[in-house]
């Protein structure tokens, strides 16, 4: 009997000594490395806002993707995002008249917010409707400073804009954004997870405030969560 009784206080040590290593090396591991590796140093500088060239602050960093130029415009370009045409004399007459018009501008460009006291590197949009008054888009600026594998940290500031109109604070012509910041961040994530190879950790929390205005006073609110996408490699 006292055998028997050695041998199951043996098995039953061994059986948990093998749960503990099933759940450090298939559990708890893969998480750490995962949350280890979306330390990127860029995130030290601590960018909660994109700026309008006036200094006011403007829409909230909602997004974030760690990987090369390429591997960003892949990503969004297979996910149906379209790169937005850079602001020209032409450019900007052809949104006003194909808004009034209701004609389809799929790159029509974006206004300029800024990170790191420059403007945004790329910006990407996905049309809705016949005309460019409503649109999915983003905007990413790019670190200078990169990981250990050499990869940058793109900061994105993703909203829907649900008409044009005037801003609230300067009276320019511009796009009123819907509130819920979050809905977009999380269409997103959600079409840049279908490109494959794709992962996505989450910091939360990351906005201090939950609640704002963005540069043309329109405000917006958030549960202050950060999704970082990166790619499997």
């Amino acid at each position: 009997m006292k055998s028997i009784h050695i041998k199951r206080i043996v098995l039953g040590l061994l059986l948990t000594l093998l749960s503990g290593y099933l759940l450090v090396s298939y559990g708890a591991m893969p998480v750490f490395w995962r949350v280890f590796e979306h330390r990127h140093p860029a995130f030290e500088q601590e960018v909660k806002h994109a700026f309008t060239k006036l200094g006011i602050p403007g829409d909230p960093i909602n997004i974030a993707f760690i990987g090369s130029e390429e591997d960003l415009h892949k990503a969004l370009i297979s996910s149906h995002w379209f790169p937005a045409d850079p602001i020209t004399l032409r450019s900007s007459a052809r949104i006003v008249a194909d808004s009034v018009m209701h004609r389809a501008y799929d790159d029509a460009p974006v206004s300029d917010l800024f990170v790191w006291g420059r403007k945004q590197d790329v910006a990407f949009e996905q049309p809705v409707g016949g005309d460019p008054r409503q649109r999915h888009h983003v905007r990413f600026w790019r670190s200078e400073q990169v990981d250990e594998r050499g990869r940058p940290l793109w900061l994105g500031a993703a909203t829907f804009d649900t008409k044009a109109g005037l801003s609230h604070l300067t009276g320019q012509v511009t796009h009123h954004i819907d509130a819920d910041v979050d809905r977009e961040r999380d269409k997103l994530v959600g079409d840049l997870q279908k490109y494959d190879g794709v992962h996505v950790d989450w910091t939360d929390p990351f906005q201090d405030a939950k609640k704002g205005k963005n540069g043309g006073g329109d405000p917006y609110f958030t549960d202050g969560r950060l999704p970082v996408l990166a790619i499997d490699k």
